[in-house]
């Protein structure tokens, strides 16, 4: 069994202690700066919620930021140069330890095909597309008819489902899990059946008042003024932040796992793959011999002789089926590739920030009717429109849709031999990445357009090669391949101080195989 550390956190946000003497003025009751009271009606009812801590959401472990050596390390062998070292820095955050499984899924496909009777299609949108197992010189129909639904294969990985939907996935997700929590502080009340098509509960949409059906009861107002009370707000601590895809830099620091030594502050072992050293194989113990994770080792190789099938197999395999690195995350190497909320440019290492770098931004904001007033669509959702970007703010980039920002569009001019006429007059991703929508061309063209996603980790169907977290590659966010799954990441918010005891023994146990 390998060592593993196991993260203690204590929250250092609002329960510092404040160095600059005085005292602190949360646990006080009392303003440091005005001497005023928190909390109380005849001094305004300003409310303070002292001491909060985020819970760690169910599923997930906490990552501790750092900084890492982003890219790829190994020998290029496909010569594309899309993945340079570099140095960057990454902030806390939570992940999954594993893949989202089938059963996962399927959990989600029966709430949306309970509470949108009027909107089958809804339901249908978001199932896995299971002809992707079908192969024409090959015989996988026991896949295709079983692979989902099946009770064998609950805990094995989702696959074949697009970008968009894991990303609709992780938006239901935050729901209920904000859902959820509301009904244990008694504010809604438990009763999915009652909800149907647009009365359905949204974070975005309790948020904002647009969602009654269900709600018992409000908070009490401390100034009297709103005798029904209020909704929860995000300051009473217990809304969660929203479940999300993991950036390219999350994921690949989350499988490079990079644990410095607490005195020195060193690496002293990095290898190649989520695990020390540069070996696919376990070298001691019973295991000796046995690979590391799921992957083909050679043409028409995928499970090795009969009675001594390497530990792989030509499938995907159960989520914890072998050790989880030394974040505590499992399979971040092989069983199936994983999609990462990143769209994908070659060039991305010299283009992107050093803290939180991320390529894919769509900076929108919530939209009014002629009211002047929010609302929500047929199912519930709260309506969004897209920051534009008008004429004379187009390197204004914190508008808008900035995807294809400073990468060698007609605006930053990195490329002067291609002739690139506008015809439309709003910044959009019909420039250079899209062929023929929007934009005049001459002899220029390339299947990277804003729509193309990356996804990484190798999978059952992949060499050792595309196991390293530095590999990426790249496929449209609305396909699919039998051999791509996802997990979910959410932001981990305030300062964590952490100790990091050896030997600690793993909250998730891996399958014994």
């Amino acid at each position: 069994m390998k060592q593993r550390f196991k993260w203690l956190v204590v929250l250092a946000g609002l329960s510092f202690v404040y160095a600059c003497g005085g005292g602190n003025s949360l646990s006080s009751g009392v303003s440091k700066t005005t001497g005023w009271k928190y909390n109380k009606a005849e001094y305004g009812g300003f409310e303070v919620k002292g001491g909060y801590e985020q819970p760690t959401p169910p599923g997930m472990v906490l990552i501790p930021g750092g900084t890492f050596t982003m890219g790829r390390l190994g020998q290029d062998v496909t010569f594309e140069w899309n993945n340079e070292p570099r140095r960057v820095s990454v902030d806390n955050f939570y992940m999954d330890a594993t893949e989202v499984r089938n059963v996962d899924y399927r959990e989600y496909i029966n709430w949306l095909r309970l509470v949108y009777p009027s909107y089958p299609q809804v339901y249908i949108d978001a199932l896995p597309d299971s002809l992707s197992w079908r192969k024409t010189l090959a015989y996988n129909e026991p896949l295709m008819e079983y692979y989902f639904r099946l009770g064998a294969f609950d805990e094995y990985p989702v696959v074949a489902v697009t970008w968009l939907q894991a990303t609709n996935y992780c938006e239901w997700r935050s729901d209920r899990v904000n859902e959820i929590a509301l009904i244990r502080h008694g504010i809604l009340e438990l009763n999915v059946l009652a909800q149907k098509d647009a009365d359905v509960f949204t974070t975005d949409a309790y948020s904002l008042g647009l969602y009654v059906g269900q709600v018992k009861k409000n908070l009490p107002d401390i100034t009297g003024r709103i005798p029904e009370g209020r909704p929860v707000r995000i300051e009473d601590g217990i809304l969660i932040p929203k479940f999300r895809l993991p950036t390219e830099a999350e994921w690949e620091y989350g499988a490079v796992a990079q644990i410095s030594d607490p005195i020195s502050g060193q690496i002293t072992d990095k290898g190649l793959y989520p695990w020390k050293g540069n070996r696919v194989r376990i070298t001691s113990g019973n295991n000796s011999g046995r690979l590391m994770a799921n992957f083909q080792k050679g043409r028409g190789d995928m499970m090795g002789l009969a009675g001594n099938n390497d530990g792989n197999a030509p499938t995907p395999l159960p989520v914890n089926t072998y050790e989880p690195n030394d974040f505590g995350l499992y399979c971040m190497a092989g069983n199936v590739n994983e999609w990462v909320m990143d769209i994908y440019r070659a060039m991305t290492s010299e283009d992107v920030q050093e803290f939180r770098p991320f390529r894919g931004n769509v900076f929108s904001e919530f939209a009014t009717n002629e009211e002047g007033k929010y609302y929500t669509d047929s199912l519930g959702r709260v309506v969004r429109k897209i920051v534009p970007n008008i004429e004379g703010q187009r390197r204004n980039y914190t508008l808008g849709d900035v995807r294809n920002a400073a990468d060698g569009d007609q605006f930053s001019l990195i490329n002067t031999d291609v002739d690139l006429e506008r015809v439309d007059s709003v910044s959009n991703s019909t420039k250079m990445y899209n062929s023929g929508i929007g934009v005049k061309r001459t002899g220029a063209s390339s299947l990277i357009t804003d729509n193309v996603r990356v996804y990484k980790g190798g999978s059952f169907r992949d060499r050792a090669y595309w196991l390293t977290p530095g590999a990426r590659r790249f496929l449209d966010e609305a396909k699919s391949s039998e051999d791509l799954g996802f997990r979910c990441t959410m932001d981990r918010l305030g300062q964590i101080k952490y100790a990091a005891p050896k030997n600690a023994a793993s909250a998730t146990k891996p399958i014994k195989r």
